[in-house]
Protein backbone atom coordinates (compact mmCIF):
# COMPACT_ATOMS: atom_id res chain seq x y z
CA UNK A 1 0.00 0.00 0.00
CA UNK A 2 1.03 3.58 -0.67
CA UNK A 3 -0.68 6.63 0.82
CA UNK A 4 0.63 9.82 -0.74
CA UNK A 5 -0.35 12.95 1.17
CA UNK A 6 1.68 14.97 -1.31
CA UNK A 7 -0.27 13.85 -4.36
CA UNK A 8 -3.44 12.81 -2.52
CA UNK A 9 -3.74 9.22 -3.66
CA UNK A 10 -3.99 5.75 -2.12
CA UNK A 11 -2.65 2.72 -3.98
CA UNK A 12 -4.02 -0.67 -2.95
CA UNK A 13 -1.50 -3.36 -3.84
CA UNK A 14 -3.41 -6.48 -4.85
CA UNK A 15 -1.01 -9.47 -4.97
CA UNK A 16 0.11 -10.75 -8.38
CA UNK A 17 -1.08 -7.70 -10.32
CA UNK A 18 2.36 -6.16 -11.04
CA UNK A 19 2.35 -4.37 -7.71
CA UNK A 20 6.14 -4.24 -7.41
CA UNK A 21 6.58 -2.58 -10.79
CA UNK A 22 3.85 -0.08 -9.92
CA UNK A 23 5.38 0.65 -6.52
CA UNK A 24 8.76 1.24 -8.09
CA UNK A 25 7.28 3.75 -10.49
CA UNK A 26 5.18 5.54 -7.86
CA UNK A 27 7.98 5.64 -5.31
CA UNK A 28 9.96 8.25 -7.25
CA UNK A 29 7.11 10.72 -6.64
CA UNK A 30 6.90 10.25 -2.86
CA UNK A 31 8.37 12.41 -0.14
CA UNK A 32 9.06 11.89 3.56
CA UNK A 33 5.49 12.64 4.57
CA UNK A 34 4.07 9.86 2.41
CA UNK A 35 3.41 6.32 3.65
CA UNK A 36 4.31 2.95 2.20
CA UNK A 37 4.05 -0.58 3.49
CA UNK A 38 5.77 -3.49 1.72
CA UNK A 39 8.22 -6.17 2.79
CA UNK A 40 9.22 -8.40 -0.14
CA UNK A 41 11.96 -6.16 -1.53
CA UNK A 42 12.45 -3.96 1.52
CA UNK A 43 10.94 -3.28 4.91
CA UNK A 44 8.72 -0.23 4.99
CA UNK A 45 5.71 0.09 7.22
CA UNK A 46 2.83 2.48 7.64
CA UNK A 47 3.07 4.64 10.78
CA UNK A 48 0.08 2.71 12.15
CA UNK A 49 1.17 -0.04 14.57
CA UNK A 50 -1.93 -2.17 13.97
CA UNK A 51 -1.24 -2.32 10.23
CA UNK A 52 2.54 -2.48 10.49
CA UNK A 53 2.10 -5.63 12.57
CA UNK A 54 0.56 -7.39 9.55
CA UNK A 55 4.06 -7.68 8.01
CA UNK A 56 2.79 -7.44 4.43
CA UNK A 57 1.86 -4.59 2.11
CA UNK A 58 -1.53 -5.77 0.90
CA UNK A 59 -3.67 -3.61 3.15
CA UNK A 60 -7.40 -3.60 2.47
CA UNK A 61 -9.96 -0.82 2.25
CA UNK A 62 -11.56 -1.93 5.51
CA UNK A 63 -8.20 -1.98 7.29
CA UNK A 64 -6.95 1.46 6.25
CA UNK A 65 -10.19 3.47 6.19
CA UNK A 66 -10.56 3.84 9.99
CA UNK A 67 -7.05 5.33 10.19
CA UNK A 68 -7.67 8.18 7.74
CA UNK A 69 -9.75 11.28 8.24
CA UNK A 70 -13.09 11.38 6.48
CA UNK A 71 -11.83 14.28 4.37
CA UNK A 72 -8.70 12.42 3.27
CA UNK A 73 -10.65 9.28 2.47
CA UNK A 74 -13.23 11.17 0.44
CA UNK A 75 -10.78 13.38 -1.46
CA UNK A 76 -7.76 11.13 -2.08
CA UNK A 77 -7.79 9.25 -5.39
CA UNK A 78 -8.01 5.54 -4.56
CA UNK A 79 -6.89 2.92 -7.07
CA UNK A 80 -5.62 -0.61 -7.52
CA UNK A 81 -5.32 -3.29 -10.19
CA UNK A 82 -7.05 -6.62 -10.72
CA UNK A 83 -6.29 -9.66 -12.87
CA UNK A 84 -8.22 -12.51 -14.43
CA UNK A 85 -8.68 -14.88 -11.46
CA UNK A 86 -7.92 -17.97 -13.56
CA UNK A 87 -4.62 -16.47 -14.69
CA UNK A 88 -3.78 -15.03 -11.27
CA UNK A 89 -4.35 -18.40 -9.58
CA UNK A 90 -1.86 -20.12 -11.89
CA UNK A 91 0.67 -17.33 -11.41
CA UNK A 92 0.27 -17.56 -7.64
CA UNK A 93 0.72 -21.34 -7.54
CA UNK A 94 3.85 -21.17 -9.67
CA UNK A 95 5.23 -18.38 -7.50
CA UNK A 96 4.61 -20.34 -4.31
CA UNK A 97 6.33 -23.37 -5.89
CA UNK A 98 9.18 -21.46 -7.52
CA UNK A 99 11.73 -23.64 -5.68
CA UNK A 100 9.89 -26.89 -6.37
CA UNK A 101 11.32 -28.37 -9.56
CA UNK A 102 8.66 -31.10 -9.64
CA UNK A 103 5.64 -28.84 -9.34
CA UNK A 104 4.82 -28.49 -13.04
CA UNK A 105 4.85 -32.28 -13.51
CA UNK A 106 1.77 -32.57 -11.28
CA UNK A 107 0.49 -28.99 -11.23
CA UNK A 108 -3.21 -29.79 -11.68
CA UNK A 109 -3.18 -32.37 -8.88
CA UNK A 110 -1.37 -29.98 -6.54
CA UNK A 111 -3.73 -27.12 -7.26
CA UNK A 112 -6.87 -29.21 -6.77
CA UNK A 113 -5.54 -30.52 -3.47
CA UNK A 114 -4.44 -27.05 -2.36
CA UNK A 115 -7.96 -25.69 -2.77
CA UNK A 116 -9.11 -28.18 -0.12
CA UNK A 117 -6.75 -26.66 2.45
CA UNK A 118 -8.19 -23.70 4.36
CA UNK A 119 -4.74 -22.39 5.24
CA UNK A 120 -3.91 -22.19 1.53
CA UNK A 121 -7.23 -20.54 0.68
CA UNK A 122 -6.61 -17.86 3.32
CA UNK A 123 -3.13 -16.92 2.12
CA UNK A 124 -2.92 -13.29 1.10
CA UNK A 125 -1.67 -14.26 -2.36
CA UNK A 126 -4.64 -16.59 -2.88
CA UNK A 127 -7.60 -14.69 -1.42
CA UNK A 128 -10.17 -13.22 -3.82
CA UNK A 129 -9.15 -9.75 -4.96
CA UNK A 130 -12.45 -8.10 -4.11
CA UNK A 131 -11.90 -8.76 -0.39
CA UNK A 132 -9.12 -6.18 -0.44
CA UNK A 133 -11.10 -3.56 -2.31
CA UNK A 134 -14.61 -3.56 -0.85
CA UNK A 135 -16.01 -1.50 2.00
CA UNK A 136 -18.27 -2.62 4.84
CA UNK A 137 -21.26 -2.51 2.49
CA UNK A 138 -19.64 -4.86 0.00
CA UNK A 139 -19.05 -2.15 -2.60
CA UNK A 140 -15.75 -1.61 -4.42
CA UNK A 141 -14.51 1.56 -2.74
CA UNK A 142 -11.95 2.69 -5.31
CA UNK A 143 -12.10 5.54 -7.81
CA UNK A 144 -10.32 3.48 -10.45
CA UNK A 145 -9.67 -0.24 -10.90
CA UNK A 146 -6.95 -0.86 -13.48
CA UNK A 147 -6.55 -4.07 -15.44
CA UNK A 148 -3.45 -6.21 -15.41
CA UNK A 149 -4.37 -7.22 -18.95
CA UNK A 150 -3.95 -3.60 -20.10
CA UNK A 151 -1.45 -2.65 -17.41
CA UNK A 152 0.47 0.18 -19.07
CA UNK A 153 -2.62 1.85 -20.49
CA UNK A 154 -4.41 1.64 -17.14
CA UNK A 155 -1.37 2.99 -15.31
CA UNK A 156 -0.93 5.87 -17.77
CA UNK A 157 -4.55 6.90 -17.26
CA UNK A 158 -4.22 6.76 -13.47
CA UNK A 159 -1.05 8.85 -13.51
CA UNK A 160 -2.85 11.48 -15.57
CA UNK A 161 -5.68 11.51 -13.02
CA UNK A 162 -3.35 12.05 -10.04
CA UNK A 163 -1.09 14.51 -11.86
CA UNK A 164 2.23 12.66 -11.98
CA UNK A 165 4.40 11.67 -14.89
CA UNK A 166 3.98 8.10 -16.01
CA UNK A 167 6.86 5.73 -16.72
CA UNK A 168 7.18 2.46 -18.58
CA UNK A 169 6.47 -0.34 -16.15
CA UNK A 170 9.11 -3.05 -16.08
CA UNK A 171 8.68 -6.66 -14.99
CA UNK A 172 9.66 -7.50 -11.46
CA UNK A 173 9.18 -10.76 -9.59
CA UNK A 174 7.25 -12.59 -12.35
CA UNK A 175 6.36 -16.25 -12.09
CA UNK A 176 7.24 -18.30 -15.15
CA UNK A 177 4.69 -20.54 -16.76
CA UNK A 178 2.88 -21.31 -20.00
CA UNK A 179 -0.48 -19.71 -20.86
CA UNK A 180 -2.77 -20.32 -17.91
CA UNK A 181 -5.43 -22.21 -19.87
CA UNK A 182 -2.97 -25.05 -20.47
CA UNK A 183 -3.01 -25.94 -16.76
CA UNK A 184 -6.75 -26.44 -16.40
CA UNK A 185 -9.04 -29.39 -16.78
CA UNK A 186 -12.81 -29.11 -16.32
CA UNK A 187 -12.71 -29.98 -12.63
CA UNK A 188 -10.03 -27.46 -11.71
CA UNK A 189 -11.69 -24.75 -13.79
CA UNK A 190 -15.01 -25.31 -12.00
CA UNK A 191 -13.39 -25.26 -8.57
CA UNK A 192 -11.40 -22.10 -9.25
CA UNK A 193 -14.54 -20.48 -10.68
CA UNK A 194 -16.43 -21.36 -7.51
CA UNK A 195 -13.77 -19.96 -5.19
CA UNK A 196 -13.39 -16.74 -7.19
CA UNK A 197 -17.09 -16.38 -8.03
CA UNK A 198 -17.33 -12.85 -6.66
CA UNK A 199 -14.17 -11.67 -8.45
CA UNK A 200 -15.47 -13.02 -11.75
CA UNK A 201 -18.79 -11.26 -11.27
CA UNK A 202 -17.59 -7.95 -9.85
CA UNK A 203 -14.72 -7.43 -12.30
CA UNK A 204 -16.44 -9.03 -15.34
CA UNK A 205 -13.94 -11.79 -16.05
CA UNK A 206 -14.43 -15.25 -17.47
CA UNK A 207 -12.12 -18.13 -18.36
CA UNK A 208 -11.52 -16.86 -21.87
CA UNK A 209 -10.68 -13.27 -20.90
CA UNK A 210 -7.45 -12.44 -22.68
CA UNK A 211 -4.44 -12.24 -20.40
CA UNK A 212 -0.65 -12.18 -20.89
CA UNK A 213 1.60 -14.79 -19.33
CA UNK A 214 3.86 -14.01 -16.34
Amino acid sequence: MIVSHRHKFIFFAVPKTATHAIRQSLRQHLDQEDWEQQTLFGEQYLPIPELAALKHGHISVRQIQPHLSREDWNTYFKFGFVRNPFDRFISTCFFLNRNNADFEKSAIKFMKNALNVERFRQRMLVKPQNQQLIDDNGNVALDSVGRYESLQQSYDEICARIGIQTTELGRKNPSRHKPYAEYYNDELRDRVAEYYEDDLKIFSYDFESESPTN
